[in-house]
């Protein structure tokens, strides 16, 4: 049996019933957060050269590449000393699970700050990482730190990578229309610096060493339309699509002294090939019409790969501007990049209808709508505030 319910009028703010239509999904707080340890650039060139130098007899070569990808600093779960030893899978897995569950309270607790929520209140929580195991996994860790209920539901996500932010998110707005009324709790948070290795002299790995950071996002999601007179963000139905005879471009092999990196440099062709028709192809899946979108919030994968989207979207060059200063400030952190820019944008022109796009593993295109709505009072539109609460240090 379809249920008629009330659903707000995107255009005029007023409540009227239709029958059949999915019940509206809102974000109702975002937030980032980082790990303590800040790795400028330069730096991470003295001790790469150090490091990678003497073994990687190509390296002074792409050395130049630290300095023109766009990546300015970021953050990780240990300091540039941990780096100069050697790693066994066992040290690195165990920081990255204390790390990452203190990251996973950091912005859980700040996003919750942000929708006016307590941790006992959610009913869901998914969790997106691929960079290390936990079992029990990450929210299970955090669990009576954060304070959740015995009955929370549990959705780990493993293995979306850098389209984790995106498709992370979508799932949650899938779990919180399933079940209207309840709080579901997305984070999205990678170790990308652990998987650092000083044994596998591919280039792949100096790109890796290049671009990725360590981070976590996390969000607040709810069928129950926040009050007050600020701009309200409505979350639609995800896309996602996956291209045949793709797996060797983007993931991880598991090997004996840790994760290593498989980031094909055919990445950035690729977009500018594909990601026009895919990006066709998904938004009629969603409905809308390319002049409809005011802003695609994309994953920085890299500095070629947000010129190649910009090419592949039709886009002035320059116009993803929050992308390359996230990308700039905080380097690739995988999933949680996108929630990032996210965050950024909507601090800045919280109006219109906006796409979250991002590439990961499969090969897959992930795609999000986001769209600003009038408030419950009177839509009017005023500045939303997703700045930081007084006294949080991080993002």
């Amino acid at each position: 049996m379809v249920k008629a319910y009330k659903v707000d009028d995107a255009c005029s703010g007023k409540k009227e019933s239709r029958v059949g239509e999915p019940m509206p999904v809102y974000l109702t707080g975002l937030a980032t957060a980082v790990p303590p340890y800040e790795l400028p650039q330069t730096l991470v060139l003295d001790y790469a050269r150090r490091i990678l130098g003497p073994k990687f007899a190509q390296f002074e070569r792409m050395a130049g590449t630290f300095l023109t990808a766009g990546v300015k600093t970021r953050y990780s779960f240990a300091p540039l000393e941990w780096f100069l030893e050697p790693q066994d899978w066992k040290t690195r897995n165990e920081t990255y699970v204390r790390g990452t569950t203190e990251l996973f309270i950091t912005a859980a607790r700040k996003a919750l700050l942000k929708a006016g929520l307590r941790a006992d209140e959610i009913d869901t929580v998914v969790t997106v990482s691929s960079t290390g195991i936990a079992t029990p996994t990450l929210e299970a860790q955090a669990w009576k730190q954060m304070g959740f209920r015995q009955d929370i539901m549990r959705v780990p996500v493993f293995g979306l990578g850098c389209a984790g932010g995106v498709s992370g998110l979508s799932i949650a707005q899938q779990l919180a229309q399933a079940k209207p009324g309840s709080n579901v709790l997305m984070v999205a948070l990678e170790g990308c610096t652990l998987s650092f290795r000083s044994d596998r002299l591919t280039k792949a790995d100096i790109i890796a060493t290049v671009l990725f950071g360590d981070g976590a996002a996390a969000a607040c999601l709810s069928t129950s339309k926040p009050e007050g007179s600020k701009p309200v963000f409505q979350l639609g139905a995800g896309h996602q699509e996956m291209w045949s005879d793709t797996l060797n471009i983007m993931g991880w092999n598991v090997e004996e002294h840790g994760l290593g990196v498989v980031f094909d440099r055919s990445i950035p062709d690729f977009a500018t090939e594909h990601f026009r028709d895919v990006t066709e192809r998904s938004l009629s899946a969603l409905s809308m019409e390319r002049t409809g979108v005011d802003r695609f919030v994309c994953h920085p994968g890299g500095a070629k790969v947000v010129q190649a989207l910009e090419g592949a979207l039709d886009l002035p060059t320059g116009v993803l501007d929050v992308e390359r200063e996230i990308l700039q400030e905080f380097g690739n952190m995988s999933a949680p990049t996108v929630l990032f820019v996210l965050e950024r944008v909507l601090e800045r022109t919280a109006q219109g209808s906006m796409v979250m796009c991002a590439l990961g593993p499969g090969f897959t295109a992930s795609f999000q709508p986001v769209s600003v709505v009038p408030s419950g009072a009177g839509g009017h539109r005023d500045t939303t505030d997703f700045s930081k609460p007084e006294g949080v240090i991080n993002a």
